[in-house]
């Protein structure tokens, strides 16, 4: 018996020196956003939208990377023109002041022709490489800003370009005034040197502190860590020369290092990543094959980012106050749109998540900053507040370039001329039984567009949703169908009052101080936690049965402009 609890002991001793997952939260992945309840506060922000017609038309996008670097934000992603691993590829950049407004990308990485001849396991024929980059950014201890991005070689659509049998890594200095250094290569794979590739390597530059840098560097255990996939599978940069993949990691006070890889795996190192302890899956943690992030947050805690499921939805978020027991599971962004353009590979969801590295940047206010790929086509960045919290009273919202949420300070402002997504406002509230939310809308037109109003319970399910519709009638769900109780008009401020009972399940509406409505909840509620403002109806494509590949774009499609006013929002438990 003693024997048995000395292995209990010994096991939960072990569990606890590692990351480990002791929340009792698990995901629904019948909805997008897997039930969770939301991080309150949290912004999620498109920074680029596919489009055959602009931003390079190329329709794979992914792999985001992100720095803060002298008041500014720094974001770079990989881009092929169809699909994952089909080249040409290339690497683009763009900067905010903020996070929110976001500049055009730019090419920073060009499509690499590769030399004609024998490369891996076959011929390479008018061939061009496509990227893989596990590090994006690099800032060295004399404050340059490195970008790097690694050129791959697929030699078909199932090729995989971090096998180890590329060309190499690249890396240019962007420089303060926002203009890039010369390409160079910094690092070859065994096939590849100076004499049979197209850009310098970095020693030959005239400028020494970018060589010191790049110097700085090579010489960071930390930093080779996550050069691991694409280079040589012997390469003696790389510490752990194990096939784990996307590093990233933290540090805990006492010095030791946290890293962590896909499917949850993790270790530690006591000297900085030169050794690592045995790596295996964190206890608790649900992820699959997509990235997961950890960091220490500017309030002494720490967060890790992931898809809590064994698909690529819901992004999510679990705080730990010590860097390894993680308690909780909350919500960042539950957002699945439709994929436009069909592609290789182009998996659905929010995901292969990434935030500021240590010695990337802290950006201002001290609020976590995060970016992913959205369907392996967009760019999103996420704005997660600090303290990470699931009470309080701050609206979330999810914000497209073409449906954009502004808020002021005596309005927020849903705009829609997105034909496949649409603007959202969430204000977590209380939970209540008995209920008044009052609110006023101003639509600015009567024939377009839509606004659906909800009341959902802490898990997301809504049991009473109104419609601004396009036949400028405002409806209210029963069931299967809609009543339709009131003509609006455009540009015309309407104050709305609901008051509602769960338990009876009947709710009143009030328009401009008149009774209008009295009606039945369309579906049980045992709290009210949320309401939601949506530009659009709610979305139940992809689900868990939805074939993991989509080889069919959507048609292309115009919508006009729809703008709604949202002014005086309270709500009071009755």
């Amino acid at each position: 018996m003693k024997g048995i609890i000395s292995l209990f002991l010994l096991l939960a001793t072990s569990a606890a020196a590692q990351v480990h997952y002791t929340g009792n939260t698990l995901v629904n992945v019948d909805y997008h956003h897997g039930q969770l309840r939301p991080v309150v506060g949290v912004r999620n922000i498109q920074v680029m939208r596919a489009d055959r017609n602009i931003n390079h038309g190329w329709t794979y996008n992914h792999a985001p990377m992100l720095a803060y670097w002298r008041n500014r934000f720094y974001l770079e992603y990989l881009s092929d023109e169809i699909g994952e691993s089909v080249p040409p590829g290339q690497t683009l950049l763009l900067t905010s002041p903020d996070g929110v407004t976001w500049s055009s990308p730019d090419v920073i990485f060009p499509p690499y022709k590769i030399p004609d001849g024998p490369v891996k396991d076959g011929i390479a024929h008018n061939l061009y490489a496509v990227m893989h980059q596990r590090m994006g950014f690099y800032v060295s201890g004399s404050n340059h800003l490195l970008a790097l991005g690694y050129y791959g070689i697929c030699l078909n659509a199932k090729d995989d370009p971090n096998d180890g049998k590329g060309i190499g890594r690249v890396v240019r200095e962007i420089l303060p005034d926002g203009k890039y250094g010369p390409i160079y290569f910094i690092h070859y794979n065994k096939a590849w040197n100076i004499s049979n590739t197209s850009y310098p390597f970095y020693t030959s530059s005239k400028n020494k502190e970018f060589v010191a840098a790049c110097n700085e560097l090579l010489s960071t255990p930390l930093m080779m860590m996550q050069w691991n996939e694409e280079s040589d599978r012997d390469d003696p940069l790389i510490p752990l020369q194990k096939q784990y993949k996307a590093f990233c990691y933290y540090h805990l006070p006492d010095g030791k290092v946290v890293g962590l890889w896909k499917n949850a795996l993790t270790g530690t190192s006591n000297d900085e990543g030169k050794t690592w302890s045995a790596v295996g899956r964190a206890p608790g943690f649900v992820n699959s094959n997509a990235k997961i992030w950890g960091q220490r947050t500017s309030d002494g805690r720490y967060a890790t980012v992931y898809n809590p499921s064994e698909y690529r939805w819901p992004l999510a978020l679990s705080v730990s106050n010590n860097g390894l027991e993680y308690t909780n599971l909350l919500l960042v962004n539950g957002e699945v749109p439709p994929m436009r353009y069909g592609g290789n590979y182009k998996s659905y969801g929010p995901q292969y998540v990434r935030g500021i590295e240590e010695g990337n940047g802290i950006p201002k206010g001290g609020n976590l900053w995060v970016t992913y790929s959205m369907n392996k086509e967009d760019i999103w960045v996420a704005m997660i507040p600090v303290p990470i919290k699931d009470e309080g009273d701050e609206w979330n919202t999810y914000s497209p370039l073409l449906a954009p949420v502004t808020i002021t300070s005596d309005k927020i402002t849903l705009e829609d001329k997105d034909p496949y997504d649409y603007a959202k406002a969430e204000r977590i509230i209380p939970a209540a039984k008995k209920l008044e939310v009052a609110f006023t809308i101003t639509p600015q037109q009567d024939n377009q567009g839509q606004l659906q109003i909800e009341l959902q319970d802490g898990k997301g399910s809504p049991g009473l949703r109104l419609i601004f519709d396009a036949d400028s009638i405002l409806k209210a769900k029963a069931g299967a169908r809609y009543k339709n109780f009131f003509h609006y008009k455009a540009d015309s401020t309407y104050a709305i009052r609901i008051t509602l009972n769960t338990f009876t399940r009947f709710y009143n509406i009030n328009i401009n101080g008149k009774e209008i409505l009295t009606s039945l909840l369309y579906a049980p509620l045992e709290a009210v936690e949320r309401v939601v403002f949506r530009t659009g109806e709610t979305r139940h494509f992809p689900d868990a049965d939805t074939p993991a590949d989509q080889t069919y774009d959507l048609p292309k499609a115009d919508v006009q402009k729809a703008v709604y006013y949202i002014r005086s929002f309270k709500t009071a438990a009755l």
